[in-house]
């Protein structure tokens, strides 16, 4: 009667005898929910083995994965945001800056590097989703604009890799005016005849949708990323329907109706994007 004692008295194992998985040990897919260890799906560039869905990864992430050799220099580091207009929602904008840099230890939305691809200059800004849904901000705006500098007086192709919520609403119309400053310098990249390639990620949305990231030479993606200016439950709200058509605003469907080149799994990333530089060199060598 062994088994009716201790159903009755409850399992005995004490706390310290317990096993349980040590924190991240294993990783879940965010779409089928297929589990996996951390070191798998990390060789595996956190695509999942399973689905193929790509999961969200940092800006340094990207460096690792397309710069050879993983190595390369990040620029602009010193530049910060401040809380120029006291802003306060839920709690002061200050605050929120704080948090998000002890949160991820970077010090803004968007990482800048400079490295090489096939032995090819190449100038990435990545944004971190991590930071305050990596929004734009000034600082964004900055960053890009001293990028382009930099790639014109380098001679070094351009890449932005876009991972955001939208505009920074606690910058109020600072935020806004990135817009068109980003979008003014990436007109004398092309003067310089210079390459742009604008590569969106999950997710990229709002008023960086409507501005940079759509004004590549190449506009690529990765696949299933979301992208569109309003996410699906404003469009839902503000056409009055209750469901929206399967896919819509995904990468495969943006393709279909032309708005992307061409959609890039992760493993190929750094094979493609050398192929886009030798055939921008190319050009530049029959002007």
């Amino acid at each position: 009667m062994a088994w009716y004692k201790r159903k009755q008295e409850g399992i005995q194992t004490s706390t310290s005898e317990k096993k349980e998985a040590p924190e991240g040990v294993w990783h879940q897919c965010t779409k089928c929910h297929h589990k996996t260890t951390v070191k798998e799906i990390a060789e595996n560039l956190f695509v999942c083995t399973s689905c193929g869905n790509h999961e969200r990864i940092g800006s340094h992430a990207y460096f690792h994965i397309i710069f050879d050799n993983g190595k390369y220099k990040e620029m602009f580091e010193n530049i910060a945001a401040i809380d120029s207009l006291n802003f306060v929602d839920q709690k002061p904008y200050a605050d929120r800056l704080v948090d998000a840099r002890k949160k991820t230890g970077l010090v803004d939305a968007i990482s800048v590097a400079h490295g090489k691809v096939h032995k090819n200059d190449f100038v990435i800004a990545a944004m971190d989703f991590d930071f305050i849904g990596g929004s734009m901000g000034s600082v964004m705006g900055e960053k890009i604009a001293r990028a382009i500098d930099y790639c014109i007086e380098h001679h070094a192709a351009f890449m932005i890799i876009s991972k955001s919520g939208g505009a920074r609403m606690m910058e109020s119309a600072y935020s806004l005016m990135q817009m068109a400053k980003t979008s003014a310098k990436l007109t004398q990249l092309a003067e310089a005849k210079l390459p742009y390639i604008s590569f969106m990620t999950d997710p990229t949305t709002g008023g960086v949708t409507a501005s940079f990231a759509m004004l590549g030479d190449f506009n690529i993606a990765e696949p299933g990323a979301l992208i569109g200016f309003a996410g699906p439950r404003i469009v839902m709200e503000t056409i009055k329907v209750k469901e929206l058509p399967q896919g819509f605003q995904r990468a495969e469907s943006l393709l279909d109706h032309g708005f992307l080149d061409f959609i890039v799994n992760r493993k190929n990333l750094r094979e493609k994007l050398s192929d886009i530089l030798i055939l921008f060199k190319n050009l530049q060598q029959k002007d």
